[in-house]
């Protein structure tokens, strides 16, 4: 591992950069961005590439992106939204390159929650000056996720809202408005088994959402005692117990002010793995990092056994939020 950290600090030293960007990301122009974040690599002298892609080419671009990095001796990079940032982290995983991102998304949880800058010439000079900073990765099945993972509720929040942005735009105001017209509405119950740490319960809930990302936890206001669970190493459930219309207004008022960790309906709980199957469903429609797709059961949640390199900012004096890793720091991740 150490052989690997030291090959990993070299590919982000003087690599290429290999820059993954989904051109329908956020609602900004993509040949502005890509001028922006050009004029930063090419100060810095960096040698870089952009492949640009539609969303169905994504898997198969990033994919392509680890090849070169591999053979050159370069970095990933995922320019776009959690979505984009996902499909790109999952290929990079355990590949040994480096990884970054640019965020371009909506909310950018994931760029947001690592220091990254949401302008994208701030998030260019992260590149040539940021340092390696391990970071842990969810699962859900076969699939990753860096910021969340749900079935229930959220998935279908997440698939109003996706037509909505189609139709009103892709911005921060018209998602939640769009979330807010969809939670008031009546919804299905699950009926759910769950076993985590070898104890099995059955749960009746309106949606399970699993974090894996301390910002978006302390927006919506889960408790620090289970936000910590994250720095444990653990992901953090939650489910939400049924609820009439007036009662899920009051939860939409506590999580705008970040106190929904404090509501009676809300348990949230930290984990190694869950696993999660549905009464009378074998297929689930599952949310992942802001996407929607179906997966069938049991539904395993967990940390990933390893995490990604991600280059972050330096730290700054009396900051010791972002710590550069070390040798030892690799060797007990791994």
């Amino acid at each position: 591992m150490t052989n690997s950290l030291t090959e990993a600090r070299q590919r982000a030293a003087v690599g290429t950069f290999y820059v993954v960007m989904n051109g329908r990301s956020g609602h900004g122009d993509t040949d502005a961005a890509c001028e922006r974040i050009k004029t930063v690599l090419d100060a810095a002298g960096r040698k870089h590439e952009f492949l640009i892609v539609e969303p169905t080419k994504l898997k198969t671009t990033a994919a392509r992106a680890v090849q070169l990095a591999l053979e050159n001796g370069g970095v990933v990079v995922a320019a776009g939204g959690d979505g984009t940032i996902n499909t790109v982290a999952h290929a990079v995983l355990g590949s040994g390159v480096p990884f970054a991102v640019l965020p371009q998304g909506t909310f950018n949880y994931f760029g947001r929650a690592n220091g990254i800058p949401e302008d994208p010439t701030a998030a260019a000079k992260v590149l040539v000056e940021g340092e390696l900073k391990l970071v842990q990765v969810g699962r859900l099945n076969d699939r990753i996720f860096l910021v969340n993972a749900s079935l229930g509720l959220y998935p279908k929040l997440l698939k109003m809202r996706e037509a909505d942005k189609a139709r009103f735009g892709r911005w921060r105001l018209v998602a939640f408005a769009s979330a807010m017209f969809t939670l008031l509405r009546s919804h299905r119950q699950l009926d759910l088994t769950m076993q985590a740490e070898g104890k099995q319960r059955m749960v009746r809930t309106l949606a399970l959402f699993v974090g894996n990302n301390a910002l978006q936890l302390e927006r919506i206001g889960i408790q620090p005692a289970h936000r910590a669970a994250l720095d444990r190493g653990e992901l953090v459930g939650t489910v939400l117990r049924p609820i009439s219309a007036m009662g899920m207004l009051g939860l939409i008022l506590r999580g705008a002010v970040g106190r929904l960790g404090d509501a009676e309906q809300v348990q949230s709980f930290g984990f190694r793995t869950l696993a999660v199957s549905p009464r009378w469903r074998r297929d689930s429609k599952v949310g992942i990092d802001g996407e929607v797709c179906e997966m069938r059961a049991p539904l395993t949640f967990s940390v990933a056994s390893e995490p990604l390199w991600l280059l972050t900012p330096p730290p700054v004096s009396g900051d010791d939020v972002i710590v550069p890793i070390t040798a030892a720091d690799a060797e007990v991740s791994a």
